[in-house]
This record gives structure tokens, C-alpha cells and sequence, in this order.
């Protein structure tokens, strides 16, 4: 998600399809985030980032996420993520108390000696820990967020088929997300580890609520769904956690 941007301008992505990613200004002062329930596992343990629990077995999601996936996926390619960024820190120590999300937050403040760790390994600790959370079988869509969507994308089903549809048209690996700007819900995409935390606005109206996200890495669904995305990711409505969802929007 690339975001030159002039530090005083703010550039709006489509309510519809948000297709390339939202670019967001950036302010000299440090941009401070207030800490939610899916962000308790973002401040550091001694100066080291530490793999989030899980909170559920990994074949909790069959028959729509597998087990093997979900293990490699959480145990794997999470777990590197910290290592990676845990390295990092240790070249910075002035950073090494501050939340994950402080960190992407202000994003053009971070030395550049470690920007690019920050930045896609960070990235991968704080989305993946997101995701997580986002997951589980069983629960229903809840009534805010239904008239949220409705008020969005005109009724829920243009909702999902707009997040399929703009799932389907990432090129290569990275993520959808839906978020909350301006008591609006809208689908945004970024690339690699990218996420809509970084270089956000300081400007507490503009300043988006992730609300769901997607990883659209091949890691994510391969094994089970080959070259089949689209089987994933309509798979997905099956294991949206929309109490968690509900939960973030009160």
C-alpha cells in the first residue's frame, strides 16, 4: 500500500469498490492508538512481540478452513512474522515498549533502519493477530452492523458481492478489509502485509476502524482450495466471528 501523500492531504477511496488501498496523510505528531480487545496481545512482553493465543482448535473452521492450514498458517508463517520483527526491534531499542499499533500508526516516524521490517513484518503480526480474532463457526450477523451495510451497499447481499468482487481483483497476495470511516462501511484492499493502520490521518473523524479483513495470501487457502479463491473466500461468510464484529462497532 503505497502512500506519498502530502502530510496535510487526505485522499478518500471509493464507499463501492476501494480497489488499490486507502492513502492516508500523516501528521508530526505521534498518533496514539486506543487499545481494543482484538488489540490485548499488541504490547510487547520484555521487549519481545509474542504469538497471540489462538483461542480455538485449529479444526474449529473445517469443513471451510482446514486444520493443517490453519496450523502452518498460525504456527508458521505467524510465528515468523514476530521473529522477524522481534530481530528488528533489537536493532532499535527505543522501540521496543511501544504496541504494534503505535508502530503503524506512525508508520514515517520509524528509523529507517527498520521501517521496511516494521512495516511488512509488523504488518504480518498485527493483521494475522486481526484475523484471528475475526474467525469463528457458528454466529450470526449482527444488527448493527447489518444496518451499517445496508446504509452502505443498499442491502447485504450487494455487500458480500462486493467483497467477493473485490477479493476475486487482488492481484497476487494481500487483503481485503471492511472498515468504519465517517459512520460508513467500506471495503479497501492493500498489498503484502499492508494494512489501513499505516500513515493514517490524525484526524479523529477520519481515522478508519478496521472492522473485518480477509488474508488473500495463497498460504491462507491453498492447500485446501488449490487455485480455487473463489471457493475460499465465499467460504469465508462461514467462519466470520460477527459477534466479535458487533462488538467493535458499539
Amino acid at each position: 500500500m503505497k502512500t506519498k501523500t502530502n502530510r496535510k492531504d487526505f485522499i478518500k477511496t471509493s464507499a463501492l469498490l476501494g480497489l488499490g488501498a486507502l492513502t492516508f496523510g500523516v501528521n508530526a505528531e505521534p498518533i496514539v492508538a486506543e487499545p481494543t480487545a482484538k488489540e490485548a496481545d499488541s504490547k510487547p512482553t520484555n521487549g519481545k512481540y509474542e504469538l497471540p493465543a489462538l483461542g480455538y482448535a485449529y479444526n474449529s473452521l473445517e469443513p471451510f478452513i482446514d486444520a493443517q492450514t490453519m496450523e502452518i498458517h498460525y504456527s508458521k508463517h505467524h510465528q515468523a512474522y514476530i521473529n522477524k520483527l522481534n530481530e528488528a526491534m533489537d536493532k532499535e531499542p527505543s522501540l521496543k515498549n511501544k504496541s504494534i499499533e503505535e508502530l503503524l500508526l506512525n508508520l514515517a516516524s520509524v528509523p529507517a533502519s527498520v521501517k521496511g521490517a516494521v512495516r511488512n513484518h509488523g504488518g504480518g503480526h498485527w493483521n494475522h493477530s486481526f484475523f484471528w480474532k475475526s474467525l469463528k463457526t457458528g454466529t450470526s450477523m449482527g444488527s448493527e452492523f447489518t444496518k451499517l451495510a445496508t446504509a452502505s451497499f443498499g442491502d447485504i447481499e450487494n455487500f458480500k458481492t462486493t467483497f467477493e468482487k473485490v477479493s476475486m481483483g487482488v492481484f497476487g497476495s494481500g487483503w481485503v478489509w471492511v472498515i468504519l470511516q465517517n459512520k460508513q462501511l467500506k471495503i479497501v484492499t492493500s498489498a503484502n502485509q499492508d494494512n489501513p493502520l499505516m500513515d493514517a490521518a490524525a484526524v479523529p473523524e477520519m481515522m478508519p476502524k478496521v472492522i473485518l479483513g480477509i488474508d488473500l495470501w495463497e498460504h491462507a487457502y491453498y492447500l485446501k482450495h488449490q487455485n480455487k479463491r473463489i471457493d475460499y473466500v465465499t467460504g469465508f461468510w462461514n467462519v466470520v466471528n460477527w459477534d466479535e464484529i458487533e462488538g467493535l462497532l458499539k
